[in-house]
């Protein structure tokens, strides 16, 4: 008992005039006051930030990362990307726009607020022109690489960013490429990344809303790294359906790009420097971690007019040049033609791609096909048939062929 009126006390001397809370509360108020000042401090710092950073990248793809212009093309600017949109085929021309180690931090989610660019004068399409269409909508420039922008992410959701892509290829292939590029914009500090569908006149289109839509048959896109210390660059183009194969194996240079597109890329940049980039993707300077668990065709430094066995497929009936390493080869004496089979990258029954030598041929050869070229690294250059499916090239002579170092 003597307890209880001992603590009574000590209640009624402390609180029972109010004298401690009187002191306190004001004191807590005040700190409670500090904290949601400072908060809202340091998100106005943050947002002044983002809005500093959004204009520097505008201005670096406006001086650097812009492609020459095109004829009828409107060119609009967002946020964080610019496009050329083809009112013809109802979808840009390219898209750029950068990508930042930004991302590493940023924890914005997907917005999925589709709708018509406000900033497109000629109109650009809506959800009627791809709901039930059986195509994606597929994201040019991926919504994930603005993760740290609110506002540039929510951009990417508009319709003039979208090009109606096959599911398989959005969902697979493609969102791997996406990802990889982040991954190498974690070592280079910032890359320009330029991606666009391959337009060209009679292309199918979309059978609802509009009718106007086109259906591109591949798309591209371009990574350069102008961060340094060493300039680089790599391109890939990729066909409108499932892949299957690791996205390496569809990797071309820029010029190979350019002369599919009839679009000029970076051509503010100096011009050796632009040469150097735009005549070869160097495999070996871009580490790839993102991979289908297929194997991979054997790296090569893709130049000027030169294509991989997993795109050849593409090209029937184009000249071409094809290059793989020399995984098979077999010379068949059978009395008629005598054809040496030379197989790259992939032995049957995997096939892939054949080089083909008839056996009149061979006076042409300084040396005996299946045997000199077995397991070198080669590039054949001649017109694109197929044998049961399987692409080939006949070499009449041995000029047609070039030993990769």
């Amino acid at each position: 008992m003597k307890k209880i009126c001992l603590l009574l006390a000590v209640w009624i001397s402390f609180y029972g005039n109010n004298s401690f809370a009187q002191i306190v509360t004001p004191k807590i108020d005040t700190l409670n006051n500090v904290i949601v000042s400072q908060k809202k401090t340091v998100e106005e710092i943050f947002k002044e930030v983002e809005v500093l950073k959004l204009l520097e990248i505008q201005k670096k793809i406006k001086e650097i990362a812009l492609p020459t212009p095109i004829q009828g093309e409107e060119i609009v600017n967002h946020s964080a990307y610019t496009l050329s949109y083809n009112d013809e085929h109802e979808q840009p021309n390219w898209v750029v726009h950068m990508v930042t180690k930004d991302i590493l931090y940023g924890a914005v989610s997907r917005t999925n607020d589709f709708r018509p660019d406000p900033n497109l004068k000629c109109g650009s399409m809506d959800s009627v022109d791809y709901w039930n269409s059986g195509f994606d909508r597929g994201h040019l420039a991926p919504s994930a690489d603005f993760r740290w922008s609110l506002n540039a992410l929510s951009e990417s959701y508009y319709y003039s960013n979208m090009s109606p892509q096959v599911a398989d290829l959005n969902r697979g292939a493609w969102s791997k490429l996406e990802n990889q590029g982040r991954e190498w914009s974690l070592d280079c500090n910032e890359l320009f990344v330029v991606t666009g569908p391959v337009l060209k006149p009679n292309l199918p289109k979309v059978q609802q809303g509009s009718f106007r839509l086109s259906i591109p048959e591949y798309y591209y896109k371009i990574f350069v790294d102008l961060y340094g210390p060493e300039y680089k660059a790599i391109a890939f183009i990729m066909p409108n359906k499932k892949i299957d194969d690791p996205i390496m194996n569809y990797v071309v240079s820029i010029d190979e790009i350019e002369k599919k597109t009839g679009i000029d890329f970076f051509p503010t940049l100096d011009d050796s420097l632009e040469e150097r980039l735009e005549k070869k993707s160097i495999v070996e300077e871009w580490p790839a971690s993102v991979q289908s668990t297929s194997a991979a065709a054997v790296p090569i430094n893709f130049e000027k007019g030169q294509i991989g066995t997993a795109q050849v497929k593409y090209f029937f009936g184009e000249t071409a040049t094809v290059c793989g390493q020399v995984v098979a080869t077999k010379y068949k004496i059978n009395g008629k033609s005598d054809p040496t089979y030379i197989n790259l990258d992939k032995k049957w029954p995997e096939t892939v791609f054949t080089l083909m030598v008839f056996g009149k041929d061979r006076i042409n050869f300084s040396y005996k096909p299946e045997e000199f070229l077995t397991d070198k690294k080669i590039c054949v250059t001649g017109k694109v048939g197929e044998f049961n499916g399987t692409p080939q090239i006949i070499a009449t002579d041995e000029t047609q062929i070039q030993i990769m170092e």
